[in-house]
């Protein structure tokens, strides 16, 4: 487990990647930072809130279940970036302000209800699956102006932009078309126009390949080793 003084060490030398990346200096596009805080302890994610890390994501209610005490009380805003499960929703809407993981109606159907109930909105991204493995969730980009239309139906969930995670490999000649698939994807919703659909966020690349998915059009990208050093096992 890192110290309080890796941890801020570490978040400070992401954000120089991220802005060099974006282009460096004081005209550098400007780029959103969400610490993915999977398997990391409430306290560790504290260090990094209180260096000035706004946005956390978490892949499991569990664990944000687990880490509410703590971090319901800092001033930092929760994403869930993990694929969710119909039958969590009721759980994860008592924790977040953005889902960035929606790829199915069924799931846009019960977010909409539960939604209902609360009298609330939702922000959420369309998870698609630029690298076609079908390891990964999402839906194909051929698919995503669909999909965009149909969630928009739901007057409940506000469509913020698209989520991908991108292959895994060191190549970044195998990692780049797929982040360029997803700006296209992007370019191609914004020209429909549909009503109640925003294109502001592209969220992708990670620890390994942030300085890619910058350079191919990243508005937020997701990080956790590069700050927190590697996942303890759970």
């Amino acid at each position: 487990m890192l110290t309080d003084e890796q941890i801020r060490a570490n978040l400070a030398a992401v954000r120089a990647r991220i802005q060099a990346a974006a282009g460096g200096g004081t005209d550098s596009r400007h780029v959103d930072l969400l610490l993915a805080t999977k398997t990391m302890p409430a306290d560790r994610i504290a260090v990094a809130i209180d260096a000035g890390a706004r946005v956390i994501g978490e892949n499991r209610v569990q664990e944000l279940a687990e880490k509410d005490a703590v971090l319901s009380t800092l001033p930092c805003e929760r994403h869930f970036i993990g694929h969710l499960q119909t039958n969590k929703v009721n759980q994860v809407l008592r924790y977040v302000t953005c889902v960035q993981s929606v790829d199915r109606v069924e799931l846009a159907d019960r977010l909409q209800r539960r939604l209902e109930t609360l009298d609330r909105t939702l922000d959420v991204l369309l998870q698609i699956n630029v690298s076609g493995e079908p390891s990964k969730f999402g839906v194909p980009p051929d698919q995503a102006l669909a999909l965009a239309r149909d969630v928009a139906k739901r007057d409940r969930l506000r469509v913020r932009g698209l989520m991908t995670i991108g292959r895994m490999s060191s190549d970044p000649d195998a990692v780049r078309p797929g982040y360029q698939r997803l700006r296209a994807t992007r370019d191609k919703i914004e020209s429909a126009a549909v009503d109640g659909v925003r294109m502001d966020t592209l969220s992708m690349g990670m620890s390994a390949d942030l300085d890619i998915a910058i350079a191919e059009g990243a508005t937020m990208v997701r990080v956790g080793s590069a700050v927190f050093g590697s996942r303890p096992r759970p």
